[in-house]
């Protein structure tokens, strides 16, 4: 097969290029030297008739000739050194056309990254992959790069190439398997994909890219070119203030939210992250709570996923405006001293056919074994952990988070099926690890690798682990064999207690363990305890429908129940509308039903949720210990026959706590208990008081205990006491 002369090419690389079979296009288009200090230059235009090529200054250097009708133009340049073109095409129609030749640029990325790519320790991959507004060579221009080392040739496309993977195809970087290619005056707000053609030649469904920073709403699916950040941050005191903190002995009182489905606009649309500023942010603070958490706002395509199956990790969803709006729901959250916390979902994605599943065409965020790279619950695929360039991708992910927007925190969704690989499976579809054993131990090192980046890079940052089993040292230290979490969701807590409210109240006396057991493992983690989301969908009702009796007794109940809580060892989080007794079950398709609070029992356990996280942050001795036995101690264990329980909260230097709570639709007047020390006691929380829509049953604000703390106190039906030593 003989060389074209005319542009020393052959007839196969010439139908390569025209075919967009061309795995190294820098080869071939753009400007090359020719003899005798000569330079050439090369474009593949489809359908053109006429190019000129032009410096930048806009002088003419060559008119190209047409080579092939398919539109591939070559010809001799009149420049002395290689330098950036403009190309001028004109069409049969008459129509005019003009770019700036990317193949007549350098590459951007060096060699270090190549480096510490391939090595798995590339701390600052966003600021080199994805999409890149930035000047190179004296052109303003936007930069991509894709990991992609299985493809035969990858190209970016958008409207400004017609979605023509011939004529972006990009530059492979064979050490690291990085793609990358320098797009001149392509700006902000462009759409784009990348185009793969995979191993076997077979050119794939279009792909949004994995590092995008911005992306269409859904249905569309592309990504968005997105602006430079630029956004003015004004949260110093508020991230300083984190940065000195112990969060272990720090008041945390977490609402939780899906931003969905808060609140909706009068024409039943999502409100946009100013909206959502405007009017959650006032609220929390007016709640007393500390931090709000989001259900996943990193890009996901189906709603009724909640944004569990997320296939932009790196792009706040395009449901609440761009990204831009969610920096400014940050930052006047932590003006008004809210802390932000993200559910984040490091243990699966979606098979969508424009997302990571079989990216280049082979298994390569995932694992190719379905024993071990597919999850039989949710239908998606597992995170390799154990690939270098995967689990880099996921641990930058959680810094850029923390550095990008500010966020305070990351809850860790779905830990536990990270950690185990026969988690919802059963025997013979599972692969034990190298010691025969069923722990992922990939996972597991990715897990505490991540911990330690994100906690050396970002003082001030929480992370909290959903994790459902007995897992060991969960939240304690890398350097301690532990998974290196802040904390972790008490979900024994949960479901003990909810379990023990849904009993009729005359058989509560012989489950007196449902409360009683947690105690025994509180503080072997750092706990949240978390009424959340999940307990209140798919058919398991409200919180307030959890509690047995009729309608006063479930509101008492739950009362009773909240002041508990708050009483209890650990940091708070509740789920948004239970704390104004949602009726019905959640849905993420309409808006909470506010109208409940024309009415006085909503009104009364919203009332009482304001007060408990009043008195949490303001009484160091219900916090300041959460996560220590130092700062709990029994007052009453054996009351099962009364379905009384009892203990004291303490903390170094402030007034000690007891909290008392009954469960049984009885008065209990005169109740004779041994308080910690006599003297008096002031009753600083009462469920049951009439505010809250309970009967107003009390001890008229104060307890006196006798010399060795015996002392008879008045004990609400369904209700929970607090009462802190006067001294």
């Amino acid at each position: 097969m003989g060389t074209d002369p005319r542009v020393g090419l052959t007839p196969e690389q010439i139908a390569r290029l025209l075919e967009g079979r061309e795995d190294d296009p820098f080869a071939t288009l753009g400007v090359h030297p020719a003899g005798k200090g000569g330079f050439t230059a090369c474009v593949l235009l489809p359908e053109a008739v006429g190019v000129t090529a032009h410096r930048l200054d806009g002088k003419a250097v060559g008119a190209l000739d047409r080579i092939d009708p398919a539109g591939l133009f070559f010809g001799k340049l009149s420049i002395r050194k290689r330098q950036p073109l403009r190309y001028h095409a004109t069409y049969a129609d008459g129509g005019e056309y003009g770019l700036i030749d990317p193949y007549s640029f350098g590459p951007v990325l060096g060699p270090m990254d190549d480096h510490y790519f391939a090595e798995g320790s590339h701390a600052r991959l966003f600021d080199k992959m994805g999409a890149h507004v930035i000047t190179h060579e004296g052109v303003e221009g936007t930069h991509f790069a894709v990991w992609a080392p299985n493809a035969r040739r990858v190209s970016v496309v958008g409207d400004f190439n017609r979605w023509d993977g011939r004529r972006g195809a990009m530059r492979r970087r064979r050490d690291s398997g990085v793609w990358e290619i320098f797009l001149p005056e392509v700006g902000v707000g462009s759409t784009y994909k990348f185009e793969i053609v995979g191993p076997d030649g077979v050119v794939l469904p279009l792909k949004a890219d994995p590092f995008a920073f911005q992306s269409e709403l859904r249905p569309a699916t592309a990504s968005i070119v997105a602006a430079v950040p630029d956004h003015v941050w004004g949260d110093e005191r508020h991230r300083a203030h984190w940065q000195k903190a112990d969060a272990r002995r720090e008041p945390i009182s977490i609402y939780e939210v899906h931003a969905g489905s808060w609140q909706r606009d009068d024409a039943g649309n999502f409100l946009t992250w100013d909206a959502l500023a405007n009017r959650l942010i006032p609220y929390v603070v007016g709640m007393g709570f500390t931090h709000i958490e989001f259900l996943p706002i990193s890009e996901f395509p189906y709603d009724p996923s909640w944004g569990y199956q997320t296939t932009g990790l790196y792009a706040p969803t395009a449901r609440f405006g761009d990204p831009e709006g969610f920096a400014r729901f940050v930052d006047g959250a932590h003006r008004a001293g809210i802390g932000v916390i993200l559910d984040w979902v490091p243990a699966h994605f979606p098979t969508d056919a424009h997302g990571l599943a079989r990216f280049d065409g082979t298994a390569l965020y995932e694992h190719a074994d379905p024993r071990k790279g597919f999850h039989p619950d949710w239908n998606t695929a597992i995170y390799n952990f154990g690939r270098r360039e995967v689990a880099q991708y996921l641990a930058n992910n959680a810094l850029f988070w923390a550095e990008r927007y500010h966020v305070d925190g990351l809850r860790v969704d779905a830990v536990a099926s990270m950690l185990y690989l026969d988690y919802s499976r059963k025997e013979g579809e599972w692969i034990p690890n190298q010691h025969g054993g069923r722990e992922n131990v990939e996972a597991v090192e990715f897990l505490q690798q991540m911990n330690k980046a994100l906690y050396g890079a970002q003082p001030g940052i929480m992370t909290i682990a959903e994790e459902s089993t007995s897992w060991p040292k969960v939240s304690h230290p890398v350097h301690e064999g532990g998974l290196g979490f802040g904390f972790k969701w008490n979900m024994g807590f949960m479901h003990d207690t909810l379990r023990y409210l849904a009993r009729d109240p005359v058989h509560r006396a012989h489950h007196h363990d449902d409360i009683t057991f947690g105690l025994l493992y509180a503080f072997t983690e750092n706990f949240v305890l978390a009424l959340s989301h999940d307990e209140v969908v798919h058919g398991k009702s409200s919180l307030l429908h959890k509690m047995a009796g009729d309608d006063w007794q479930k509101f008492a109940t739950l009362r009773a129940y909240y002041a508990m809580m708050w009483g209890y060892p650990g940091k708070k989080l509740l789920f948004m509308g239970q704390e104004f007794a949602q009726r019905e079950e959640w849905s993420e398709e309409r808006a909470l039903d506010w109208h409940l609070l024309d009415h006085k029992p909503h009104q009364g356990v919203q009332l009482l949720v304001g007060d408990l996280n009043r008195l949490y942050r303001s009484h160091p001795a219900l916090h300041a210990r959460d996560c220590e036995a130092e700062g709990f101690e029994w007052v009453l264990v054996d009351g099962a026959a009364d379905s009384v329980f009892a203990w004291v909260r303490r903390a170094p230097g402030a007034p000690p706590v007891v909290v008392i709570s009954h469960f049984t639709p009885q008065l209990r007047d005169g109740y004779r208990m041994r308080l910690p020390s006599g003297g008096r006691w002031r009753e600083i929380m009462n469920s049951d008081a009439l505010d809250y829509g309970g009967s107003g049953a009390g001890n008229m604000g104060i307890v006196i205990a006798d010399e060795e703390g015996w002392a008879n106190v008045t004990i609400p039906p369904f209700g929970t006491l607090m009462l802190e030593l006067d001294y």
